[in-house]
């Protein structure tokens, strides 16, 4: 039985967290079948250790991360931040005053045990408290669609073979208040 502590991080975290991305998105492109692709891999694990950063110089006011620990160790993350270049450029800028929650990651050991949900109601609570009716979320990940359309239904953006034939990119836009029901 998991015992999972949903907290913010702290600066004495940052190893483990920078070492917790590279397994997570290492495995993700791995399951992916793509993880033959070492300098995307390389260029995502840097922009999770730079949102990071940011979060800790900001005291979470430029980016705001949550991470969920069992016995002190990290086993997932999740933060929002202002919405990506690409959601902005792929959506002719309709989302870019919207926050975007992204980095929803759960390390391979403790997927499909309700820890990414747990992250996900904390952060709708989180969202609501900071008066943030609404957000998007992204995902070019095949399997991590299939989450997120369980979830939320089909996307509002469907952007066909964005990364390669086969490898399509989603875009959710989702208000706060119809998760909280």
């Amino acid at each position: 039985m998991l015992n999972v502590e949903i907290r913010r991080p702290r600066t004495e975290n940052i190893k483990e967290l920078n070492h917790f991305f590279r397994v997570v998105i290492t495995d993700t492109f791995t399951k992916e079948g793509i993880g033959e692709k070492l300098d995307d891999i390389e260029d995502e694990i840097e922009a999770k250790k730079k949102y990071l950063e940011s979060d800790l110089e900001s005291n979470g006011e430029k980016r705001y991360f949550l991470i969920a620990l069992d016995d002190d160790k990290i086993i997932g993350s999740i933060e929002y931040g202002p919405s990506s270049e690409l959601i902005c450029n792929c959506t002719k800028n309709a989302l870019n005053k919207l926050i975007e929650v992204g980095t929803v990651f759960v390390h391979p050991d403790y997927q499909r045990n309700g820890v990414g949900n747990l992250l996900l109601k904390t952060m709708y609570h989180t969202l609501q408290h900071r008066g943030i009716e609404e957000f998007c979320l992204d995902s070019g990940y095949i399997r991590a669609q299939k989450i997120w359309k369980k979830k939320f239904g089909d996307p509002d953006y469907l952007l066909k073979d964005y990364w390669d034939e086969g490898y399509d990119h989603m875009i959710w836009r989702i208000k706060v208040n119809d998760l909280l029901k």
